[in-house]
């Protein structure tokens, strides 16, 4: 059981940089290594999209350049910083598929390469507190999925972290070991990011089918805990 009613909270400085999203937490959910159905689905999607997907469509995509420009506003190169959904669109450009991680993930990764937006889930029982936005000083913890030791932020960055003034995500680029969601996690805390290009309608849209796809094949029971506007 959830020990506590988990809050989420953007600062001011990060929504005046264009940020917006939505925040949900979902409890009572069955994680496993994979589902065929669900499988199924994912590659019917993914055979569509490749249809289409292209490196001009990705660079000329509105959504993936309102992540760039939020990378602009905090002074970081493009180049090397990349939105995980573009990298997502970009690994399923060259190798066809998109990673293999558990159902959970890969439901919300598939959303993600279907929507262009950044979406995130992190195990709540990791979690120490409440999980705000804000710009990073410095001191913070960093401790980056499959790094060996901690990482330096940049004053300035922006990033989502819990009372503990530990990092969970790195812009919407890395999320840690921490928090990442495993086998036995039941209960998680989502992030569904977008940027200036997307309105309150097309966030609700992506946050429906998550919601839809997480239910469907893990159960559970969500609650909202931040919406646009």
């Amino acid at each position: 059981m959830i020990q506590q009613a988990l809050t989420f909270n953007p600062a001011k400085q990060i929504t005046d940089l264009g940020w917006n999203g939505i925040a949900l937490e979902f409890t009572g959910l069955q994680n496993r290594d994979f589902d065929r159905t669900f499988d199924q689905l994912k590659n019917d999607t993914i055979q569509k999209l490749l249809t289409t997907l292209t490196t001009e469509q990705i660079k000329a995509d509105p959504i993936l350049k309102g992540f760039k420009q939020l990378h602009e506003r905090i002074a970081h190169s493009n180049r090397e910083t990349v939105a995980a959904s573009e990298n997502l669109l970009n690994f399923l450009l060259k190798t066809g598929k998109i990673p293999h991680i558990n159902l959970l993930v890969d439901i919300y990764n598939l959303v993600s390469i279907e929507t262009r937006l950044a979406l995130g889930a992190h195990d709540i029982h990791k979690i120490s507190g409440n999980v705000q936005i804000r710009l990073m000083d410095g001191s913070e913890n960093f401790w980056p999925i499959g790094a060996n030791e901690s990482k330096k932020v940049r004053p300035g960055d922006y990033a989502y972290i819990d009372d503990s003034n530990a990092i969970l995500c790195w812009l919407e680029v890395r999320q840690v070991e921490k928090t990442k969601v495993r086998l036995d996690t039941q209960d998680c805390f989502y992030i569904i990011q977008g940027n200036s290009a997307t309105d309150a309608e097309y966030l609700l849209s992506a946050a429906r089918r998550l919601i839809g796809l997480t239910k469907e094949f893990c159960g559970g029971w969500e609650r909202m805990l931040y919406l646009p506007g």
